[in-house]
């Protein structure tokens, strides 16, 4: 296609309709997604809604039309809270359609086209320039000192140096690595210019791989999501036998279909639990927003619930741990004398030529983060940068001699011209000519330097007294000044986030694309144990069973590409870890999805990395971890808190809708009270334990067992028998009523009364696993104090408003009536206070 002697032609239209028609255009395909009426029709399978609705139908049969219009009001209720939870989608391939889709300049017929990059096709020739973001993996014919940034793929932010074809060693071609012939798309050219042919385009390049594996891969379904769902599957089932059998009993025994119809659907909605996937969810929500409190957005309820079961955090280097912006950490001067810049600090004369001379060895309009960060240097400590000069000429990188230098001509125009170089170390000992033991010297100093995490120029200076250029940087008579040392610094609270970790239970794991030394000095620095270092290549020679063996120890990573993230989380999961991922770079996105916990940087990261996490740290702050690490354990113990409470309060529910019937006494309880507990008052009650505080020892116990059930042996047991309590004194209640010969709606009212007022003592009780009442009282929770109110207003509402007393069939209460049922809960209160502490002997906590 080009040849040494003719301009390139590039493609011609007809050869481009046909790529066009053979691969499709340069962008992923659409993600496939559940449509509105999709997500409805699952909703409606739903046990408590055929519920509602059979009651609502039953009575509208029976003409009355307060309590069907009620009914089919929690109905319509239900449906709508779960649609707009569950119709939240994902963006991910959206996101990465956009970021592989730039302008790009071809060459076609022989000439010059700026088109869409969607348009590209294989084969095409891409023009690159300096600041170009590259539209489609390509191989490149030309190469003029170009140095590409591919911190998407790799998530380095050091950029890497490419070469020709005909000059590029036969090696692998992957993202990363210096002297490649390949540029990527998505990557950004920081410097040179260059001709590339197309060699992938759409979801056959390197970061399309990456979309084609997001769009096959499914994020886990929460886990107690799915436990809850089960158990109301299995009290589903045996609710509807129940209530099959009340209605053949009740029809059969009392001649009344309808109303045997009626009691039947009242027993199964009294012993189907309901309310647990309400509370979850609502759960859920307030766990979202108290974690964006702490500056963290949660865009999975998956992701809350296994904050606090997380025993693995496995964490990028580049933009995560560090702040992925090169800077000058180190000035060395060939005499052994050290500077290391910190804020006001001020520069030693005696450096003052080091770094001038790194200043006029830089781009005077930088792309190159290191020669961003000699810029930001200078202009600190060199108030006039480089004066009055003007770079008058400059050679390039070559492979045989990696250095650059540049020519400026003087101050006064009456001096020799200032000629300054950067580059390897070891290619400035070269162009300076320095002695074998010098260069020794030279050598381990730099190996000094490299080993703790720094990448070393040297730095070299010239003078030349005409514009006589030599052929190369050879042919001046360098002087070496020294040695500049760059770092990506740590973030300044990493190291104490890291160390929560640790007295969390919470491995802390390094992976990145970096060179291990770098690996292990930001390892030490973050106080990640440094000690076993594995690269990628020993993982490419490893089989999964022999991965997991090593994975049990290790804690940093190094040279590790994409797709052995993803290996690596998954090999993780399968060891039965439960694993949290950071990242901020489009090569992070695969694992933050695989990831029970994908944790995205907001600031720094990309889209996709943001779409493809479940949780996004608005701040970029490693130590923002923690803190949700310590949100999501307490939103879990007070979710176990308000589990419990709704499975105790089942119990006399369920116990009071079979009384009467197994006694032939007059119905208590109908479909509009038990809608009216289940889909209100439970609901409500609930949301008190979610705004209680911590437990004390909430971030100085390991992660629970992520097998752990929601509902354990030890809690439902507790459960059963808060339920049996508070039954047998609302049944005693109902039996003083009977005795007394109360009419039959103000027996009801008697006996719902004391009900709901044992309900409140339960919270009270279940406030806290450990503390006791008064203690428990002396916490701060607003939203009891408003929970009571609310319940009192009801309460005084069905008794003196006409309307709401008519539609619950209720009669008036006197003031020795309510001080029974008063009575009723300050007894709940004594014997379960009693009893909590030798329940704690023989229950191991939850959470």
């Amino acid at each position: 296609m080009t040849n040494d002697h003719a301009p390139p032609t590039g493609l011609d239209e007809a050869t481009v309709q046909q790529r066009l028609a053979e691969d499709g255009y340069n962008e992923l395909p659409n993600p496939d997604r559940r449509t509105l009426l999709r997500i409805v029709l699952e909703v409606l399978r739903e046990p408590m809604l055929a519920l509602l609705l059979g009651g609502g139908a039953v009575y509208l049969l029976l003409g009355d039309f307060k309590e069907a219009v009620i009914l089919l009001i929690f109905a319509s209720l239900s449906v709508v809270i779960t649609v707009v939870q569950e119709a939240r989608t994902e963006h991910v391939l959206e996101a990465l359609r956009d970021l592989t889709s730039p302008r790009a300049l071809v060459i076609r017929g022989g000439e010059r086209r700026r088109i869409a990059g969607r348009e590209v096709v294989r084969g095409d020739l891409l023009v690159l320039a300096e600041g170009d973001r590259v539209a489609a993996d390509a191989l490149l014919l030309q190469a003029d000192d170009i140095q590409a940034d591919e911190s998407l793929l790799t998530g380095e932010s050091v950029p890497v140096r490419k070469l020709p074809r005909d000059e590029a060693a036969a090696a692998a071609r992957r993202p990363g690595g210096d002297d490649q012939p390949m540029v990527y798309s998505g990557s950004l050219i920081v410097r040179g210019s260059g001709l590339a042919e197309v060699t992938a385009t759409g979801p056959r390049s390197e970061i399309g791989k990456i979309g084609q594996a997001l769009g096959t891969m499914q994020t886990e379904a929460p886990r107690l999501q799915t436990q809850t769902r089960a158990l109301v599957r299995t009290f589903g089932v045996i609710a509807g036998a129940f209530t099959l059998l009340v209605v053949v009993l009740y029809g059969t025994l009392r001649a009344s279909w309808l109303d045997a119809v009626l009691a039947g659907i009242t027993v199964g909605m009294s012993m189907l639990p309901e309310e647990f996937p309400v509370v979850l969810t609502v759960f859920m929500a307030m766990g979202a927003w108290r974690i964006s409190q702490a500056r963290v957005l949660t865009r999975r309820a998956a992701a809350i619930e296994a904050l606090g079961a997380a025993t693995v955090l496995c964490t990028d280097k580049t933009g995560t741990l560090t702040e992925n912006r090169m800077s000058i950490a180190e000035l060395r001067l060939p005499s052994g004398e050290v500077f290391q810049p910190r804020d006001g600090a001020a520069l030693p004369q005696a450096f003052a030529a080091l770094l001038e001379t790194g200043l006029l060895a830089a781009a005077p309009d930088p792309f190159d983060p290191m020669d961003r960060a000699l810029h930001r240097l200078a202009g600190d400590h060199l108030p006039d940068g480089v004066g009055s000069r003007s770079l008058v000429h400059s050679y390039g990188l070559r492979r045989d001699l990696l250095a650059i230098t540049q020519v400026w001509d003087s101050d006064d125009d009456l001096g020799d011209y200032v000629v300054a170089a950067k580059g390897a170390p070891e290619a400035i000992a070269r162009i300076c000519g320095l002695g074998e033991a010098e260069r020794q010297a030279l050598a381990r100093t730099v190996d000094t330097m490299a080993a703790e995490g720094l990448r070393v120029l040297g730095v070299a200076r010239a003078a030349h007294p005409n514009d006589d250029w030599p052929e190369s940087q050879l042919g001046f008579s360098f002087d070496f000044v020294g040695l500049i040392g760059l770092a990506d610094p740590l973030r300044a609270a990493v190291p104490a986030a890291v160390a929560d970790c640790r007295a969390a239970g919470i491995r802390v794991v390094m992976i990145t694309g970096d060179y291990p030394a770098t690996a292990r000095a930001i390892a030490r620095q973050a106080g990640i144990d440094a000690e076993t270092c594995i690269t990628g290549e020993e993982i490419a020679a490893l089989d999964d069973a022999e991965l997991a063996q090593r994975l049990r120890g290790a804690t940093v990573f190094a040279r590790i590409m994409p797709e052995q993230k993803l290996r690596i989380v998954e090999a993780l999961k399968a060891d039965g870890e439960v694993v949290a991922m950071t990242g901020d770079g489009v090569n992070d996105a695969p694992s933050l999805k695989a990831a029970h916990i994908g944790i995205a940087m907001g600031g720094r990261g990309t889209d996709v990395a943001r779409e493809a996490s479940a949780i996004v740290l608005l701040d970029d702050d490693f130590a923002s971890i923690v803190k949700a690490i310590r949100l999501g354990r307490r939103i879990y113990d007070n979710l176990v808190k308000a589990m419990g409470f709704i499975f105790a309060v089942h119990v006399p529910i369920a116990g009071l809708a079979l009384l009467p019937l197994l006694f032939g006494l007059p119905i208590l309880l109908g479909p509009i009270h038990i809608a009216f507990l289940e889909m209100i008052i439970d609901p409500v009650c609930s949301i008190v334990f979610e705004a209680e505080t911590a437990e004390e020892d909430a971030m100085r116990r390991p992660p629970r067992d992520p097998e752990q059930p929601l509902f354990s042996r030890a809690l439902i047991v507790w459960g059963m028998l808060q339920g049996l309590l508070v039954f047998a004194l609302v049944a005693a209640v109902f039996m003083i009523g009977q005795y007394r010969a109360m009419p039959a709606d103000e027996l009801r009212a008697l006996t719902f009364f004391a009900l709901v007022l044992s309900f409140v003592g339960l919270i009270l009780i279940n406030r806290s696993f450990s503390a006791s009442l008064l203690t428990a009282l002396r916490r701060p929770n607003p939203l009891l104090g408003v929970m009571v109110a609310f319940v009192t207003t009801l309460l005084a509402a069905t008794l003196w408003w006409p309307w709401l007393r008519e539609l619950f069939r209720f009669g008036p209460l006197h003031s020795d009536d309510l001080a029974l049922t008063a009575a009723a809960a300050v007894v709940v209160l004594v014997v379960l206070e009693l009893a909590k502490p030798l329940w704690r002997k023989v229950m191991r906590r939850p959470g």
